[in-house]
């Protein structure tokens, strides 16, 4: 019964927090389109159900994120030329990254205007285009970040002499990353599947593929939370 109640009062400060709501949310948003593109052909009126559970998910994630670009600019301004960073790779990846995201995040909302014909917008599936370059551009260099931090982590550790000297926070903290990089990379097929036929593989997975990546990404994603949670303690 302890371990229960501590697992609730953990899963209810994760939905406390934007982010960890968000997770859960993806979660219920692609675990329903997997379902829906499952029973596609073998069911088709339970599919609609869930596909249009699926859809209304992920419109209310879309309106959450409407006002993502504020905390963005902060994070832009305080990161500046990213003289922090480990490296000069690092610092170029990280500023063009940040140089994405805060046109993604209004080129979204044009979208979102668009979608709720709230605004007339002309041309909406050519907006619609652009913000699936930019979500792809914005989760590729996430993925680069990911992948030159992890490697630049690596480095050290082969350079420890003894592994035994490494406290165990470390070595979970490098661990973690490399779940990162699996997620992200799931996330990457999954926003180079919104470009149009013809660009890489897009248009080309199933509702059924597009809910399995999700759900997994997702997944992992609430995993990664509990993990460094439990690592700050």
């Amino acid at each position: 019964m302890g371990s229960t109640t501590k697992f609730v009062n953990e899963f209810c400060d994760i939905i406390d927090s934007y982010g960890g709501r968000d997770k859960v949310m993806k979660a219920l948003c692609y675990s329903a389109k997997l379902v829906a593109g499952y029973h596609a052909k073998r069911n088709p009126d339970l599919a609609k159900r869930y596909a249009t559970a699926s859809s209304r998910i992920s419109g209310a994630r879309a309106t959450l994120r409407l006002i993502d670009d504020i905390p963005m600019i902060q994070y832009a301004l305080e990161y500046g030329l990213g003289e922090n960073e480990p490296d000069r790779v690092m610092q170029v990846l990280g500023v063009t990254a940040n140089i994405v995201d805060l046109l993604y995040y209004p080129i979204e909302k044009v979208c979102w205007l668009a979608e709720h014909k709230i605004v007339d917008v002309k041309n909406a599936d050519n907006w619609d285009n652009v913000n699936s370059i930019f979500w792809v551009l914005s989760v590729y260099l996430n993925l680069m970040r990911t992948m030159r931090n992890f490697s630049l982590n690596q480095e050290k550790l082969n350079r420890t002499k003894n592994i035994n000297e490494l406290d165990v926070k470390t070595l979970t903290k490098h661990r973690l990353e490399m779940v990162s990089i699996v997620r992200i990379s799931l996330d990457f097929v999954h926003a180079v599947s919104t470009l149009p036929k013809g660009y890489l593989w897009g248009g080309k997975l199933s509702t059924l593929q597009v809910g399995a990546i999700g759900t997994l990404s997702a997944g992992l994603g609430i995993y990664q939370i509990f993990a460094k949670r439990r690592l700050n303690k």
